[in-house]
């Protein structure tokens, strides 16, 4: 075979298969054998994995110590970076593929996109509220429906479209 049938033949269930067991060996790694106290407020959201099984991409979050702490990202991805030999090496052990993937790690912007949504949200529903507070006690400047004209139609219930007789009937004529 040559080397584009190869590539073109990518077994996406075993992809998805090697992902998630690299995810699950870091995250256990990471929170029970290294020890880097940076590491310690660090989450494995997902991973993904190339078609070729050559490299694994690992996203995290990063929480603060306390709910008002602000989360340290720079120094969570220092120590990534410290551990990532140790960590591909503890992949190629559990996995037990022919060729290891090599680890990169990116910082997982989803769930604070999801927290500035739900933000946005609240908003717009809080000013919702206040829209409907304000229209329940409004009332029309002018009349309720200005365009009702209650007898101003002729006698004949006819709207005066501004012809006479003699020009309604000139339109019946055909030798104009």
């Amino acid at each position: 075979m040559s080397a584009c049938a190869t590539s073109a033949m990518v077994d996406v269930g075993r992809a998805r298969r090697l992902s998630k067991r690299i995810g699950t060996i870091v995250a256990s790694a990471i929170e029970f054998q290294i020890k880097d106290p940076p590491l310690a407020f660090v989450t494995i959201t997902d991973t993904k994995v190339t078609g070729d099984l050559h490299d694994a991409t690992v996203y995290y979050t990063v929480r603060g110590e306390t709910l008002q702490d602000e989360p340290d990202y720079a120094g969570a991805a220092a120590a990534l970076e410290r551990a990532k030999v140790t960590l591909r090496t503890k992949v190629g052990a559990g996995t037990g593929v022919r060729f290891t993937p090599t680890l990169s790690f990116v910082l997982d912007k989803v769930p604070d996109t999801a927290a500035h949504m739900e933000e946005l949200l609240a908003r717009a529903r809080a000013a919702d509220e206040d829209l409907a507070r304000v229209r329940q006690g409004a009332k029309h400047a002018g009349e309720e429906d200005p365009y009702r004209k209650d007898g101003a139609e002729g006698s004949s219930g006819d709207l005066d479209n501004g012809l006479d007789a003699e020009d309604t009937d000139d339109r019946n004529r055909q030798d104009d």
